[in-house]
């Protein structure tokens, strides 16, 4: 069973840092892409960013390129996303998400 659980949310000033982590379990996590999803309050889930199998190829929501970064640790069945940069607009649950399914998300608040 696919069990995906992300952590490492919290409360931030806007132009701060914050990483998450996903850890992946359930599945042969190296040979599966990986994506960051976002859902904010009122508002429909957001894709953010994906990583293949490998982590070769990365690609992002254009609203967080450049700030976010995302990478793997098949070693630990680890997903991460580094957010620099942050603003008010990033304040969302973040999920981590694979093969249709998604984990616990982690809130991420963005304010001053």
């Amino acid at each position: 069973e696919v069990q995906l659980q992300a952590s490492g949310g919290g409360l931030v000033q806007p132009g701060g840092s914050l990483r998450l982590s996903c850890a992946a379990s359930g599945f042969t996590f190296s040979m599966y892409a990986m994506n960051w999803q976002r859902q904010a309050p009122g508002k429909a889930l957001e894709w953010v960013s994906s990583i293949s199998a490998g982590g070769q190829s990365t690609v992002y929501l254009d609203s967080v390129k450049g700030r976010f970064t995302i990478s793997r640790d098949d070693a630990t069945n680890t997903l991460y996303l580094q957010m620099n940069s942050l603003k008010p607009e990033d304040t969302a649950v973040y999920f981590c998400a694979t093969q249709g399914r998604k984990g616990q998300g982690t809130q991420v608040t963005v304010s001053s």
